[in-house]
């Protein structure tokens, strides 16, 4: 975990990669203010958001070209990396010409694949590091693509950031954590850094920590956190981000984790627990196995008396059934619907394809 993966970057080699600053550059002050306060701090660049289009036309949009001017004299006043968020070629073209350090893709620009290959055909020919935003919905797949369009334009230096997926579901997040997504990501692109970004997942400043130490203890590389020198007047987003002093409390009391241990006792013990995990994996999966034998049979039946595959009834009383046996497991009851809705679905597409064969 850490700066390993980006020991070309030009970054300090130590450490979590921190990148930190206001969600929108609001004026030269405010820019210069909250540098001054991250400056020395461990902070590997200063964030700020120049183009900032709004779901809905009529709030603050941003300052424009203007705040890229911002960003470089805070850059020449305390030597610290500059970065924004890009979402259209003209605002690649700019922020070359500034010379900033680092640009990202934002959430609703990867929901776009035409959007990304216009962004990574305006980077071709250069090697800025870049970072590329998950989707705001939890579409893996747009995420990874967003990362090869910039690679296949000749881009080495991409990272990842996670920043939660949006939900209809009322919850104590502004996006959900859906950690499993990121999880994934590391195991299909294991070289590729990825930062965790509390600040959009939370949408409260007082839930950011708890985001962050969870991030840290799943082995991300780093933190994007909104900082601001006066969150109440922010212009965007005022409510998730912190202060200067907030920010480097909070990096302060951070405990990192580290994939293995020196502890000979620990990985000893370790080992015999895993081959408990693969001994049982491998009996679940052949009792799933034999499930969907039983299941096929259910189908031909079904399909000789005409019956449809979906029992509505059946399967209620078995969610029912399963979600009251998972409680006295202490299994939740999200999980055991999870587990019983992928086996269903699977079990649904076995019946129709044998009902296709006959």
């Amino acid at each position: 975990m850490g700066k390993d993966k980006m020991s070309n970057w030009g970054f300090p080699a130590s450490g979590i990669f921190l990148a930190a600053g206001p969600c929108s550059a609001e004026s030269e002050e405010q820019v210069l203010t909250t540098a001054k306060a991250l400056s020395g701090q461990g902070v590997d660049f200063l964030r700020a958001g120049i183009w900032k289009p709004r779901t809905r036309p009529g709030s603050f949009e941003g300052v424009g070209l203007k705040g890229l001017g911002w960003l470089d004299r805070a850059r020449s006043e305390t030597g610290m990396k500059i970065g924004t968020e890009v979402a259209e070629p003209s605002h690649v073209e700019a922020c070359l010409e500034y010379g900033l350090d680092v640009l990202w893709v934002g959430a609703r620009t990867t929901t776009n694949p035409f959007s990304v290959q216009a962004i990574a055909d305006a980077l071709r020919g250069t090697d800025v590091p870049v970072f590329v935003k998950n989707p705001m919905s939890a579409d893996i797949g747009l995420w990874i693509g967003a990362i090869e369009r910039l690679a296949n334009a000749g881009l080495t230096k991409l990272g990842a950031i996670h920043r939660g997926v949006s939900s209809s579901l009322e919850m104590r997040y502004r996006n959900a954590p859906a950690w499993k997504m990121p999880i994934e990501f590391m195991r299909r692109m294991p070289d590729v850094p990825i930062l965790c970004d509390p600040s959009h997942i939370c949408g409260r400043s007082d839930l950011i920590a708890t985001i962050a130490q969870e991030a840290m203890d799943l082995l991300f590389d780093g933190l994007m956190v909104e900082v601001h020198p006066d969150p109440p007047s922010a212009l965007s987003d005022a409510a998730q981000q912190l202060t200067p002093e907030q920010f480097i409390s909070m990096v302060g009391k951070l405990e990192l984790s580290s994939e293995q241990s020196d502890s000979s006792v620990f990985m000893n013990r370790m080992s015999e627990l895993r081959e408990d995990v693969d001994a049982l994996d491998s009996q679940v999966l052949e009792l799933i196995g034999k499930r969907m034998d039983i299941v096929r049979e259910m189908g031909r039946l079904k399909t000789e008396q005409k019956v449809s595959t979906l029992q509505p009834h059946r399967w209620q009383e078995i969610l029912d059934d399963r979600v009251k046996r998972g409680a006295g497991l202490e299994l939740s009851e999200d999980f055991v619907l999870q587990v019983m809705q992928s086996i269903h679905e699977e079990a649904i597409r076995k019946q129709e394809a044998d009902r296709l064969d006959d």
